[in-house]
């Protein structure tokens, strides 16, 4: 367990240090208030200083927005003539970077989240909603302190936690618990929810991997489906069993946490894997980058064993990989077939989603064209 300690008011301050990301403690702080200019904080949060904060929160908030235009500006313009994947490493480099330096603005919760700022809101229930799962449990430690930008994500995700995310294919709402991907893309829920059942199962049993809201094996479920869905990440499991105990699907959907394979064979086993092999910066971005297409490869290379007779097995997959050129549909099908399975149908939507409209964005040609397929997957017997 990590902590950080620092002076203030002649007297030493203590407190457990939390990153979701797993960025390592400052190895140095400093006291900020409202007197900190964005140029002193630049200077020092480029230095690898860590500010605790302890000026008016709405005045770290402004400060935070002037640091981030200072990084922005001072960013290495993108080249598109590098073409679609040198743009799209060099962006992630950058966002890492950025992200890295505003993280060293730093907060300090007090016991039970409360949050000692001027004009702070009441963080209590967010963070409550967030950590619960992680608080520190060490007598001697009695704060906890986060960066300012984790904190700012906490309420964010509580918020959309609350109202929860419209699904027409359910006509119900799906609420993302805080880690957990959120299903905003509801181009590819539409696609499963109108994309017939094996013809030999009239009442199917799937599996349905990495579920994280659930979203999909509601769907699934209110289609007749009797639905095993897995997760290896604990928060999804516990979001995805809350959501369907209020859509009243507890009966007909099994929750787990485990990696990737549940036991047993299934008629449909359903897959929509993180859709970019790049590295995940924080414990959301598991939901869109796949270092290598391990996630990708494994579902590939355990289909066929986890099937049941005359069964299939569903990957829903994106081919902005393919229009950023950081993996070829020929490498795609390869590994198809390579896995011992051949294509029996492929049905093509496209994204709705607001960056597939932004003109500004460097890869905007690539995610103009994006095209998300549910492919369906036999053995090739």
């Amino acid at each position: 367990m990590s902590t950080l300690s620092w002076t203030e008011n002649r007297s030493v301050y203590t407190a457990h240090w939390h990153s979701e990301n797993g960025a390592p403690a400052p190895a140095r702080i400093v006291v900020a208030d409202d007197r900190m200019t964005a140029q002193a904080a630049h200077r020092l949060a480029r230095a690898g200083t860590g500010l605790v904060w302890r000026g008016d929160f709405h005045n770290a908030r402004q400060l935070l927005r002037a640091l981030d235009r200072r990084l922005r500006r001072a960013a290495r313009p993108v080249g598109c003539e590098s073409g679609p994947a040198a743009v799209f490493h060099q962006q992630r480099a950058a966002q890492a970077q950025r992200a890295e330096i505003l993280g060293r603005l730093l907060i300090v919760l007090e016991p039970g989240y409360f949050l000692g700022l001027r004009r702070a809101p009441d963080v209590r229930s967010a963070c409550e909603h967030a950590y619960a799962a992680v608080r520190p449990n060490c007598p001697d430690i009695q704060r906890m302190c986060v960066s300012l930008t984790e904190l700012l994500g906490v309420l964010s995700a509580y918020q959309w936690h609350r109202k929860g995310v419209e699904i027409p294919a359910l006509g119900a709402r799906i609420h993302p618990d805080y880690g957990v991907f959120s299903p905003v893309r509801g181009e590819y829920v539409d696609l499963l929810a109108s994309v017939p059942f094996p013809a030999n199962a009239q009442r199917p049993c799937v599996f349905d991997l990495g579920t994280g809201t659930g979203v999909l094996a509601a769907v699934l479920a209110r289609r007749g489906a009797r639905v095993t869905a897995t997760d290896i990440n604990p928060r999804a499991v516990a979001c995805a069993e809350a959501n369907l105990n209020r859509l009243g699907l507890t009966g007909l959907v099994r929750v787990g946490e485990a990696d990737l394979w549940p036991e047993g064979r299934a008629d449909l086993v359903v897959c929509n894997p993180p859709w970019l092999p790049a590295h995940p910066t924080s414990a959301l971005e598991l939901g869109i980058y796949d270092p290598g297409s391990t996630v990708l490869h494994r579902f590939l290379d355990g289909l066929r064993h986890h099937l049941a007779p005359h069964g299939e097995g569903w990957l829903i997959l994106s081919d902005l990989a393919e229009r950023l050129e950081l993996r070829s549909r020929d490498e795609l099908r390869a590994r198809i077939a390579a896995s011992g399975l051949r294509v029996a149908a492929r049905y093509d939507t496209h994204p709705r989603h607001s960056r597939a409209s932004d003109s500004g964005d460097p890869l905007y040609e690539a995610r103009r064209g994006e095209v998300t397929s549910l492919w369906r997957l036999v053995p090739n017997d």
